[in-house]
């Protein structure tokens, strides 16, 4: 293996990267959003097909997640979230993380939702 595609192999990301449009696209077809923000920033807001399985526990909850569907992963920027996506790449899933997480959805006017479904907020 040459120098460059060790390199290559080492520093490029197993997943790729969707605004928030095209991640609420793919849910819409079919695709599992995962939230892996904490609870409280969860029951603040969150997408209203979402599913919440904080970072901290991803390893142990991944089976939760059904194979042969894309995964979407989201958190408040998409720093935790493209963490998540690789941890997930790399256990044989096809990974979408959201650029610029929660916030840049709510930004592009996608729905937030609390707990009973009222109105959310990112924090």
């Amino acid at each position: 293996m040459s120098l460059a595609s060790m390199l290559k192999s080492m520093f490029s990301k197993p997943y790729t990267s969707v605004r928030p449009k095209q991640a609420d696209d793919m849910v819409s077809s079919g695709a599992v959003l995962v939230d892996v923000r904490e609870t409280h920033e969860w029951q603040a807001g969150h997408a209203p097909k979402a599913r919440h399985i904080p970072l901290s526990q991803l390893g142990a909850r991944m089976r939760e997640l059904p194979g042969g569907r894309p995964v979407v992963t989201v958190c408040r920027s998409g720093n935790r979230s493209a963490h998540a996506a690789r941890m997930l790449a790399e256990n044989g899933h096809e990974v979408a993380n959201v650029s610029g997480g929660m916030r840049a959805w709510a930004a592009a006017g996608l729905p937030v939702i609390a707990k009973g479904g009222r109105a959310g907020a990112i924090r």
